[in-house]
């Protein structure tokens, strides 16, 4: 029973990290290269003027580098729920093999 839970965790995390990444891939796509893609159209003169100036500035300063600060996060988050997955799976194969050798210290198996 326990090793099913183990393997349904196990499968669950993976699901949750491809989510993660599916999450990043989102960010990008649908909010940092359409807020690009604005900005090249003004600049390639869709809108010019002082406003067209200061809202390719703002989209520059502000929008862009927060957006991609919620893609860091995402990327952050899930770099350190896969380096916990690693110690965890590390920590129950050495204990799994403290286990073992003891079992068969204290019986003498060969």
């Amino acid at each position: 029973m326990v090793d099913f839970l183990l393997r349904l965790a196990r499968i669950v995390l993976e699901n949750v990290l491809s989510q993660m990444m599916q999450q990043f891939n989102t960010v990008n796509e649908q909010a940092i290269n359409p807020l690009k893609m604005i900005i090249q159209a003004v600049v390639g003169g869709f809108w010019i003027g002082k406003g067209a100036d200061a809202f390719v500035e703002e989209l520059s300063s502000l929008a862009i580098p927060g957006v991609g600060e919620v893609a860091e996060h995402i990327h952050t988050m899930h770099h350190n729920v896969s380096a916990a997955r690693d110690i965890i799976e590390r920590a129950d194969e050495e204990v799994e093999r403290l286990v073992h050798s003891r079992l068969f210290d204290a019986f003498a198996f060969y």
